[in-house]
């Protein structure tokens, strides 16, 4: 989001009145704003990929219909993102009555509480001030497991009591998250992970607008947009969430992983286009986005692996990130220059992938996280590497490796060694990986590997492993 403008110069509600200001409640202010950004062409949502045509179409909707929403995924599916977006709909700055005993940023034109009301009626308007309250701070998340009643709705506040506050008095509550959001956005993430007690108050804020605390008639309205987010496995659980809860929510928002893996890597050098530079360069070539990539799709398509726990788009990230740390380590300590990830490199990616799958006890058959996650690894490099071969030949690209040769690849071997093993290049190389392997010998090297680990996977070499490095016979 950009830099905030400075903020408006109206200090009282005297000035406010004569601007021309009018009040409008959050869900009126998301739509004029957004209705503005559609006619001018905006881009709605920056960023978010793979969801012009399912996603975003459905958002766009809601705002226009006034509803809260739920955004119902599995992790990593960009739910929050999208939630924490929607401010961008709002007015940049939204003026509201500046007194110290005030709980909730007030409306100047419509008080919701007795102090602000009688502070509108009592005092004259250049004596009432006027503070702005910025969009990004107008909008309060909370992660649903060990919420309380309190925590997001309110409590009586003893201390007030023994002040001489009558309980029947607003001045007796202490407001949770929710009433603090008046005039903005509010989203609980994990919905059914609340208890029962809370889901209760929430209703009655959906569908009253009002806050009622332990049964005392403490009523007053509230302004305030609801988000929600979910897994599906859990959130179509009987029980987990109460019925007359999920019957307020105005729209239910289905997010989905990309559909396709040009999507999924958009996504990729969308998220860590900034690590890439430096002063140790790190060089990707394409087919190496291709793998981490697939690699997430076939966990995705596992039977090893729980599909109800869903693997995130957080998956791909990580083991991204830990193959160009591997490449850059070798940069800097052989002395190359670009780094260029390699198949090996993918030997590191145990530390930032294990933590993120959870098995299925029942397909996994006794089987070891490391041995699942190499079940796919080795799946992903074979899938992206017969695309290379159905559209070159695997003649053309294994060409080089028919002459029984032996090569040994690693991650910290020095890319010379390839380029000794790989004097001429293939032309048909240079064509099929869209990089060119005889510039310069990292990228050779990646080259080499990747031919080789995708030969391996369709059987035509064979392969052995000893103390960390790999020979690949022909």
């Amino acid at each position: 989001m950009s830099t905030p403008s400075e903020v408006p110069s109206i200090s009282n509600l005297s000035e406010l009145r004569q601007s021309g200001w009018k009040s409008k409640t959050v869900k009126h202010e998301l739509r004029d704003n957004f209705l503005v950004a559609l006619q001018a062409g905006d881009e709605l949502f920056p960023g978010i990929v793979g969801y012009d045509d399912t996603v975003i179409p459905e958002i766009n909707l809601a705002i226009l219909a006034g509803h809260d929403m739920l955004f119902l995924g599995e992790k990593g599916q960009a739910k929050s993102r999208i939630m924490r977006m929607l401010v961008r709909f709002l007015d940049e700055w939204a003026p509201y009555i500046d007194h110290p005993e005030l709980p909730v940023h007030e409306d100047p034109m419509d008080p919701i509480t007795s102090l602000g009301k009688r502070l509108i009626k009592e005092l004259p308007e250049d004596q009432i001030k006027i503070a702005w309250w910025h969009r990004i701070d107008r909008y309060s998340e909370r992660l649903s497991p060990g919420t309380k009643f309190a925590d997001i709705i309110g409590e009586i506040d003893p201390g007030k009591l023994t002040s001489g506050v009558s309980m029947n008095a607003e001045a007796a509550l202490a407001f949770g998250l929710i009433p603090r959001m008046h005039r903005g956005i509010f989203a609980m993430n994990e919905l059914p992970e609340l208890d029962d007690l809370v889901q209760v108050g929430l209703f009655n804020i959906l569908e009253e607008r009002d806050v009622q605390i332990r049964g005392y008639p403490i009523k007053f309205d509230l302004d305030v947009m609801i988000l929600f987010s979910a897994n599906p496995s859990t959130y179509n659980r009987s029980g987990k969430v109460i019925p007359q809860l999920k019957d307020r929510i105005g729209s239910i928002i289905q997010t989905h992983y990309p559909s396709d893996r040009d999507q999924g890597i958009a996504i990729l050098q969308q998220e860590v286009n900034d690590d890439l530079g430096g002063p140790f360069p790190v060089q990707v070539p394409y087919f190496m986005y291709e793998v981490v990539e697939e690699i997430t799709n076939q966990a995705r398509r596992s039977k090893f692996i729980d599909h109800q726990s869903g693997v995130s788009a957080r998956f791909s990230l990580a083991n991204f990130r830990t193959m160009v740390a591997s490449a850059r380590q070798r940069s800097v300590v052989l002395g190359e220059s670009p780094a260029v990830p390699r198949i090996s490199d993918l030997g590191h990616i145990y530390s930032s992938a294990l933590g993120k799958l959870e098995l299925d006890l029942m397909g996994s058959h006794q089987m070891s996280e490391r041995q699942v996650l190499d079940a796919v690894v080795a799946e992903a490099i074979q899938v992206v590497f017969q695309k290379y071969v159905e559209q070159h030949g695997t003649a053309e690209i294994g060409e080089i490796f028919k002459k029984g040769v032996r090569v040994e690849v690693g991650d910290m071997l020095p890319s010379s060694v390839y380029a000794e093993r790989l004097k001429r290049v293939p032309p048909v190389w240079e064509k099929a990986f869209e990089v060119n392997a005889s510039a310069s010998e990292p990228v050779r090297a990646s080259c080499v590997e990747f031919v080789l680990a995708g030969l391996y996977s369709m059987d035509h070499i064979s392969r052995s492993q000893r103390h960390g490095s790999i020979e690949y016979e022909i």
